[in-house]
């Protein structure tokens, strides 16, 4: 009995600090709508943020990938996953050597972490066994329908030009689709660190 009680409130608890995250991470929004009038751009705290998540997820799985040799080529090649995304969230970087310059660095880097991966097939297989068969498994795939259906989706121009009719304002497209790409890696994120915490012993 005393059991479930400890499951049900590590759950709960679980819950909370994921609802408190989410919360968080969606006040950049409000933040660039309310205190930033309206800056919805590449340099503002959504994309800021966005770009942070990326970057703080593709460096645990790296990391993980150092510490859990049976799995490393798994989460080498999820970490190139997510590094790839980071990429092409930073395209405007990339765009000042040469404009589309992001998708030969993504390449470069799906082509190492590829090479990497293969190098210990056995652990590329584990790895990503064990990444698939967990619970996380399903919260971290409706991130990413949410940033790469959902809000391609709810950002099409045409979307919005029919709804506002001669009061079309880029903006609020902008806020839906960054909004919800937020929210995507958000839910990875958050995913990412339950597998690799719940993982972690049965290494």
């Amino acid at each position: 009995m005393l059991s479930l009680f400890l499951l049900i409130s590590r759950e709960c608890a679980a819950f909370l600090v994921a609802a408190l995250f989410i919360g968080f991470a969606m006040s950049a929004v409000y933040i660039d709508v309310n205190w930033m009038h309206n800056s919805l751009h590449e340099n503002s705290f959504t994309e800021l943020l966005q770009e942070v998540i990326l970057a703080i997820t593709t460096g645990l799985f790296f990391w993980s990938s150092v510490r859990r040799p049976d799995q490393r080529g798994g989460l080498i090649l999820i970490g190139g996953f997510y590094l790839c995304m980071l990429i092409r969230e930073l395209d405007d970087i990339f765009d000042t050597i040469r404009h589309g310059s992001w998708l030969w660095f993504a390449l470069a880097t799906t082509a190492i972490c590829v090479f990497l991966s293969f190098r210990t097939l056995r652990s590329m297989i584990t790895g990503l066994t064990a990444f698939f068969q967990h619970r996380t498994w399903l919260m971290t795939a409706t991130g990413l329908i949410i940033v790469l259906v959902f809000s391609r989706l709810i950002g099409m121009h045409q979307l919005w030009e029919h709804l506002m009719l001669d009061g079309y304002n880029r903006v609020v497209k902008n806020m839906a689709e960054e909004a919800s790409e937020l929210m995507g890696y958000s839910v990875c994120f958050l995913s990412t660190v339950l597998f690799l915490k719940e993982t972690r012993e049965k290494v």
